[in-house]
């Protein structure tokens, strides 16, 4: 059995109550909502854990936990988001399926997140996104690609493929393409800035924040602290540990920054240096999406192989399908990314393009509602 069993061998364990307060001030939070099924049953179980105390060091959740003797709703929604998924608590739990008490952590804080991104999200009516979230990105990334393929310009056009400056704009016009792509993103930030408002008033949290705070918050963000499960992972099938899922969550988020460099970094050499696209490969702009892109897809393919076999038992099936949406677009704006780049001078190019610009900005509205989004919103509290 792993070290990271014994309580006092772990970090999280390792402070005082009095060193882990002040970290965790933030968690004392009292959101005024309806009492749902959902927090009536992660009460009951958070009770239970406070009481045994076994899993005290696996994650920042059991510190959390340790710091209350009675739980609101508010206090429910913060430690239903502190928690990462890492399921160690479900697979050393002795009340845990199938005994009576059927104390199952991971799934009951899962299904209680969906609840928490569903109120937090804005405008209200993309509340109903959360629930049917595989249908309304498909149904986005179609329309998407249905207006920019209707906005190309003729077939003998975009059909030609080139790789002279100006070429992408002989299928879309730059007009068109900055209107639509700019929209949207700007729609996707006011959203979840609205998101992250709407969760700083329900919690009651400070109208100011202080900067040891604000960069534990990011050093968290960046290393995928909560991510390692105490120091020796997740448990991603049953119960032994692995780093695998941080490692292709890093892939992930660090593709997904390169390849944001490297479109901001064409922005500036076309609009201050007057260098049109398309690129040279050798150029920053292709070289930072290319390496982004394929580390997009390697850590979009680990992250979906360990859904696919991991253990259905503390896995919420709603938050899943979200999850699997979330990632297959993602893997698919990736793709189309690269395969632009690699077929860029043929005739398949325009096609391609249509294709690639209407995934981006229907991943771009989506960003509003599924729980990606949400999670980024509770960055700092957590």
């Amino acid at each position: 059995m792993s070290q990271a069993w014994a309580w006092p061998s772990v970090p999280f364990s390792a402070e005082s109550r009095e060193e882990r307060r002040p970290k965790l001030r933030s968690a004392e939070v009292h959101l005024r909502v309806p009492e749902s099924a959902g927090l009536q049953q992660g009460r009951r179980l958070v009770e239970i854990c406070n009481a045994c105390r076994y899993c005290e060091g696996y994650c920042a959740v059991f510190p959390a936990i340790e710091l209350r003797r009675q739980f609101t709703s508010g206090d429910l929604s913060y430690l239903a988001n502190l928690c990462h998924d890492c399921r160690a608590c479900y697979y050393s739990c002795q009340y845990a399926p199938p005994h009576e008490f059927a104390l199952n952590l991971p799934k009951a804080f899962s299904d209680l997140r969906l609840e928490t991104y569903e109120r937090y999200a804005w405008p209200r009516p993309l509340a109903a996104l959360f629930r049917r979230n595989g249908i309304a990105a498909s149904v986005l990334a179609l329309l998407c690609t249905v207006l920019f393929a209707w906005m190309a310009k003729t077939p003998s056009r975009s059909a030609a493929g080139s790789e002279n400056a100006g070429a992408f704009y002989a299928v879309v016009s730059e007009g068109v393409m900055i209107a639509i792509s700019g929209a949207a993103f700007l729609f996707a930030l006011l959203a979840l800035a609205m998101g992250l408002r709407n969760f700083w008033r329900d919690t009651n949290s400070p109208s100011a924040l202080d900067a040891p705070s604000l960069l534990a918050a990011f050093k968290d963000v960046f290393t995928l602290r909560n991510l390692g499960g105490g120091g020796d992972g997740c448990n991603n099938h049953d119960e032994s540990f692995s780093q695998t899922r941080r490692y292709f969550h890093h892939s992930l988020f660090y593709g997904f920054l390169l390849c944001f460099a490297s479109t901001y970094t064409a922005a500036v050499y076309e609009h201050i240096f007057g260098w049109i696209s398309p690129y040279p490969f050798l150029s920053l702009p292709v070289l930072l999406g290319t390496v982004g892109g394929a580390a997009m897809l390697v850590g979009i393919a680990g992250l979906l192989q360990i859904k696919v076999t991991a253990d259905p038992g503390p896995a919420s099936k709603l938050l899943l399908d979200i999850d699997y949406s979330f990632l297959v677009l993602l893997f698919v704006a990736a793709a189309t990314g690269l395969l632009l780049l690699a077929m860029r001078s043929t005739a398949a190019m325009g096609g391609l393009l249509a294709v690639h610009l209407g995934v981006i900005v229907s991943l771009f509205l989506i960003f509003t509602s599924p729980a990606p989004s949400s999670r980024r919103a509770t960055i700092s509290p957590r």
